[in-house]
């Protein structure tokens, strides 16, 4: 018999043993090589792939030794190139973010002087001041069996995506205060998964540590903590660090489960227990110099499934078109392209789609190209996968980030005033009408006025209402549920859109700007 422990979508994790009251109690070693033999073929039959993650005795009342073992199943499906797991990383500034993606997905420790990361970066100040200030996509793939796909074994993105039947794409955050905004647009616009929390074991959490926990609390993203720079550190230091991340993961503010891991059992139990339960928090200590516990990431990344199930996936795909634009390019001899998600519903090759809203509340017409999909070419884009759009000859300057391309049929409404019912995270005196603050809501990111605090004229720090914001620039495509997040200094505040004004595109042309 076999008890399935944890499903995501293309694959699996299941114990094989023989029940006996309700408990999994084991197989004989010759049973279990005819029962690993038989699973095996029956996965051959169905395109399959399956990987032994570990084995165990169990006390059993028999003369023989018996085992538990634990097998992982993979199969990507037939309407897709990879599986796909989005994450973004978090952490305070130096703390070795972009090191330790670079390390990953290159495949060389780094020198302990920043070489890992050059790869990463985009622009010359950040190569010079060592600082990431804009978001940049890493991939690691790992093949049907679980090994490491990545630049030291392939010389394109092209080849590892070909080679890999699960893809992770990292988001690299910012780290800095100064670049706050660009982190808050990464973990709303990209819909991570979940999130890797970058702590330095010499400095424990410092800085903008607790600001990027208190971001991935506030927008519910699942994360797991790493440690770094454990090379640098006496034992006692990388303890008292983990120490303090239990005791600030405990608190009433986060009520997370920290675990500690240490293994590769760890590591296995760590991403089932991970995937079943937001609570449970990983917490790995490893270093990107000496390459001290690399390996349990990897493993842990290897088994971790898309935290969203196929049937969710399969509602939204029969939604129709919406995709967010995030990025736009000017790529020579190709013309416009628009980064982004697919929010809902199927993106083809060819398809016509309506882009918008306009600074005057319109939407363009446009045809989509080709199709890239973490840098190989893609015909067919699915809900909730990440790609670039080639838009041909389309006027870049009609195009700004935040605008949606939607389907025509779904004949588009947008707003300039909204409602939101919110909580206040922080505000130095009391929050009125009139105050201005930046929203950000999915993609969308504009400054907007309070007009209206229901049932009260004003709010302290923790306190709860619904008020109405008005978009100071221009109209945007907004939906009702989707989460909130508002900031103007120290002040913060998070919630989730109630009502929006809405006006259709025909409307919002006429009466210019509303």
């Amino acid at each position: 018999m076999k008890w399935r422990l944890q499903e995501g979508r293309g694959e699996a994790v299941y114990q094989i043993g023989v029940e006996d009251n309700g408990l999994l109690v084991g197989l004989a070693e010759e049973e279990m090589r005819a029962s690993l033999k038989t699973l095996h073929r029956m996965a051959e039959k169905v395109g399959a792939d399956i990987t032994v993650l570990r084995e165990r005795e169990v006390d059993y009342d028999s003369d023989t030794p018996r085992k538990i073992t634990e097998v992982l199943v993979r199969k990507v499906p037939d309407n897709q190139q990879f599986l796909d797991l989005r994450v973004a990383v978090l952490g305070n500034v130096d703390s070795g973010k972009s090191t330790l993606l670079g390390v990953l997905t290159q495949g060389e420790l780094d020198n302990g002087r920043g070489r890992a990361r050059l790869n990463l970066f985009r622009h010359l100040h950040e190569i010079q001041s060592g600082r990431t200030s804009s978001i940049s996509f890493e991939i690691l793939g790992f093949n049907s069996k679980g090994e490491v796909v990545n630049y030291s074994d392939s010389r394109t993105a092209e080849e590892i995506c070909e080679s890999s039947s699960k893809m992770i794409t990292f988001i690299d955050l910012a780290g800095h205060h100064k670049y706050l905004h660009t982190t808050i647009f990464g973990l709303t616009s990209y819909c991570p998964d979940c999130a890797l929390l970058l702590v330095s074991a010499n400095t424990g959490i410092a800085g903008t540590t607790r600001e990027h926990l208190g971001l991935a609390l506030a927008l519910k993203v699942p994360f797991f903590v790493v440690v770094s720079k454990v090379d640098l550190c006496a034992k006692t230091t990388v303890e008292r660090t983990v120490r303090q991340l239990e005791r600030v993961l405990k608190q009433p503010g986060c009520h997370k489960v920290p675990m500690l891991v240490t293994s590769e059992d760890d590591a296995v139990t760590a991403a089932q227990q991970f995937a079943q339960s937001p609570n449970v928090t990983p917490i790995f200590t490893l270093s990107s110099v000496s390459g001290e516990s690399l390996d349990l990431l990897k493993v842990f990344l290897n088994i971790l499934p898309p935290l969203t199930n196929s049937k969710e996936q399969e509602e939204l795909m029969q939604q129709l078109t919406e995709f967010q634009v995030d990025e736009i390019y000017t790529v020579p001899e190709v013309g416009t392209v628009v980064g982004g998600t697919l929010s809902s519903g199927i993106c083809r090759e060819g398809d016509q789609l309506v882009v918008g809203p306009t600074d005057d509340g319109c939407f363009l017409e446009l045809r989509v190209g080709s199709i890239q999909r973490n840098r190989s070419a893609c015909r067919v884009l699915r809900a909730g996968q990440a790609a670039t759009l080639a838009l041909g000859d389309f006027d870049r300057a009609l195009l700004r980030k935040g605008m949606v391309m939607v389907s025509p049929e779904m004949n588009p409404t947008i707003c300039s005033v909204f409602e939101a019912e919110i909580v206040l995270l922080f505000h130095a005196t009391t929050f009125r009408r009139g105050f201005q603050v930046t929203v950000h809501v999915g993609n969308v990111r504009q400054t907007a006025v309070v007009e209206k605090i229901h049932a009260k004229d004003k709010l302290r720090t923790g306190e709860k209402a619904v008020v109405r914001f008005r978009f100071l620039k221009h109209p945007e495509y907004l939906k009702v549920g989707a989460k909130l997040l508002f900031r103007e200094g120290v002040t913060k505040g998070i919630g989730h859109v109630t009502d929006v004004q809405a006006v259709t595109a025909g409307e919002a042309q006429a009466n210019m700007g509303f």
